[in-house]
């Protein structure tokens, strides 16, 4: 089956200065890009282009615009929280290796002056970016409760303090090389992120870090996110992070499907919570337990549309990763099948577990509480509206106070008028008795009297 109908890609943002979140909420720091990191990304959106717009390649789309990018062909979102900045440079670079400078990007003037793009004809690909406030799609895990409890649970249980034990002669050991840093697994992450972000960075770290430090980290942190970001239950809390892509990967596979829609070529450019969960719900991990980790800088995953040999022509669902820059991409099975996927079917088993709205994050990360969290809500809760209340007595006092005094000061005023008139009448008559001739006086010159 070589007739690709069109393509959804997954891809991790490339390399990075470091990058710290919270062992418990996942609250993040700040972090920049690097020129290694741009590199990494537009290598991969060559290697892209190569695959799915190379008439050569067996996944060639036949049917897609190759040379000058169609808009409405290719879709582009990026991740905005977290990593944002980092994750958004990364789809800029990649976007310049999909699809390169042409000097067919030019415009031909009423003057018929030719003009070529900058750059030799740079192209500009529209990206959308996905802001936590507005769409939880791309990070869902911050400012969740039940998924809080979810890691307070993880680091609760028996699989987690037995690593940790065993880990205990390896945190011994990198507490000299992480500088004050926590060595315990619960902190594994910043320990591997800092280990290896100063190797790659930091010559004089390079020449003094001891062999295997950094692969020993890098196995921790991969134990303590698959734990985090994974659940025994395809639909549980630690799912989360797939559970809310998931509705963007099943409506595009939809769009692409449909004649009628112009949709071929779908990039979501995001971090790596998203890989760990979907390898998890698609039962991936089972028959290949090497993805049970943290993917590389630069991976990508695909959702191939293909649509199957006459006469039948079904469309299917090929998945396939490639994890970092190393390699190309490996075809993988979802739900213990041998082959390619039909589509109905892999619709069919897992959007359920899709989250679509704010509204279903919601529900999702207040369920399944335990009396101190909704202990800790209630109060939240009754505080918020004890303030309300005291906000609108106050606003109403505030009301009636101005009217009170404006009512006071209009009738002071009243009262002054009042009494200047009395004066007046003492004093003058009635001006209506007088007619206004004037005087030489008042007059201005040139004006007449009237």
């Amino acid at each position: 089956m070589t007739d690709v109908l069109g393509v959804l890609v997954i891809a991790r943002n490339g390399d990075r200065t470091e990058y710290y979140q919270d062992p418990r909420t996942y609250e993040s720091s700040y972090t920049e890009s690097t020129a290694l990191g741009a590199a990494e990304s537009h290598q991969l959106g060559s290697f892209l282009r190569s695959t799915y717009m190379s008439s050569s390649s067996p996944s060639y789309i036949a049917d897609m615009k190759t040379d000058l990018v169609d808009t409405h062909e290719v879709h582009v979102h990026a991740k905005a929280g977290g990593e944002g900045t980092v994750i958004f440079d990364s789809a800029i670079a990649l976007l310049q290796g999909l699809f390169p400078p042409n000097p067919a990007n030019k415009i031909v003037l009423a003057n018929e002056t030719t003009v070529i793009a900058p750059l030799g004809g740079y192209q500009y690909v529209p990206i959308e970016t996905v802001e936590p406030g507005n769409d939880k799609s791309l990070e869902p895990w911050t400012d969740c409760p039940a998924f809080e409890q979810h890691i307070a649970d993880v680091y609760s249980s028996s699989e987690f303090k037995e690593t940790a034990r065993a880990a205990g002669p390896f945190f011994g050991s990198v507490r000299d090389y992480v500088f004050g840093r926590p060595t315990t697994l619960e902190n594994a992450w910043n320990i591997y992120d800092y280990v290896s972000t100063e190797l790659s960075h930091n010559k004089t770290y390079a020449h003094r870090l001891p062999p295997t430090l950094v692969e020993q980290a890098r196995g921790f942190a991969d134990f303590h996110e698959n734990a985090v970001f994974s659940d025994k239950d395809v639909g549980g809390i630690g799912n989360l992070a797939g559970r809310t892509i998931l509705h963007t990967v099943l409506s595009s596979l939809q769009r692409i499907a449909f004649n009628g829609d112009p949709l071929q070529f779908l990039l979501i450019e995001t971090s790596y919570q998203p890989f760990i969960s979907l390898f998890h719900m698609f039962e991936m991990v089972k028959e290949s337990p090497e993805l049970a980790g943290i993917p590389n800088y630069a991976s990508a995953l695909a959702f191939e549309l293909r649509r199957g040999p006459a006469p039948e022509d079904r469309d299917f669902v090929r998945i396939k990763f490639k994890n970092g820059t190393n390699g190309a991409f490996e075809t993988y099975h979802a739900f213990g099948h041998k082959s390619d996927i039909a589509a109905t079917e892999f619709i069919y088993r897992i959007e359920n577990y899709a989250i679509t709205s704010q509204k279903q994050w919601a529900a999702a990360c207040s369920s399944g509480l335990d009396d101190d969290w909704l202990h800790i809500g209630s109060q939240d809760a009754i505080s918020s509206t004890v303030f309300a209340i005291l906000a609108a007595v106050f606003l109403l006092g505030m009301f009636v106070l101005s009217k009170f005094v404006k009512s006071a000061r209009a009738k002071a005023q009243n009262t002054r008028i009042r009494l200047a008139d009395d004066e007046v009448s003492q004093s003058h008559p009635p001006q209506s008795q007088y007619p206004n001739y004037g005087t030489l006086s008042n007059v201005g010159p040139g004006i007449a009297p009237f």
